[in-house]
C-alpha cells in the first residue's frame, strides 16, 4: 500500500529526471575511479574543460564538480532518450545509446575539449575504458527507462 502511495505521488517525468541524475552520479563516479586508477587518461572534470578557467579543474575538486556537472547534464540526456527509444524495451538500445553518446563527445564534440587528444591518438586503455562505461551507461539509463515506461503503461 505503501509502494502505491510513494509511486502516485512521483510523476513519469520525474522518474526520468532521476535515472537521468542518477545514472550519470554513478557512472562518472566509476569513471573517476578509473581516471584515479589511471584505467582512463581523462576523469569527469573534462565536462568543464571547456567553461571553466585555472588549474583548480584538474584537482580532486575539479573532478568532484565534474561529477555534479555529468549528473545534471544527465537529466537531458535522459530525456533525450525518453524522447527518441522509451518504448524500446530492450537492453540492446541502451547500449547503443551509449555508442552513440560515446562518438559524440569523442568525435563530435572533441574540439570543444582542450583536454581531449583526437581518437586516433587516445591510448587503448583510455578508449576500452571510456567506451565500457558508456554503454554502462546508456545501458543503466534506457533500461531504467523503459523498464519505467512499461510500469506506466500497466497502470
Amino acid at each position: 500500500m505503501e509502494k502505491q502511495v510513494v509511486d502516485q505521488q512521483m510523476s513519469y517525468a520525474a522518474k526520468v529526471a532521476l535515472i537521468g541524475f542518477f545514472g550519470g552520479l554513478i557512472w562518472s563516479l566509476v569513471g573517476y575511479f578509473a581516471f584515479y586508477f589511471k584505467f582512463i587518461r581523462v576523469g569527469p572534470a573534462l565536462a568543464l574543460m571547456p567553461f571553466v578557467l585555472g588549474d583548480w579543474k584538474d584537482t580532486y575538486i575539479g573532478q568532484l564538480v565534474g561529477i555534479g556537472v555529468i549528473s545534471v547534464i544527465s537529466i537531458g540526456v535522459a530525456y533525450l532518450y525518453k524522447l527518441l527509444l522509451q518504448k524500446v524495451n530492450s537492453m540492446w538500445a541502451g547500449v547503443a545509446y551509449g555508442l552513440v553518446l560515446w562518438g559524440i563527445v569523442f568525435f563530435l564534440l572533441n574540439p570543444i575539449f582542450p583536454g581531449l587528444k583526437s581518437v586516433p591518438n587516445l591510448d587503448l586503455n583510455t578508449i576500452i575504458t571510456s567506451v565500457c562505461l558508456y554503454v554502462l551507461y546508456g545501458t543503466f539509463i534506457g533500461y531504467s527507462i523503459s523498464f519505467q515506461y512499461v510500469e506506466e503503461k500497466l497502470k
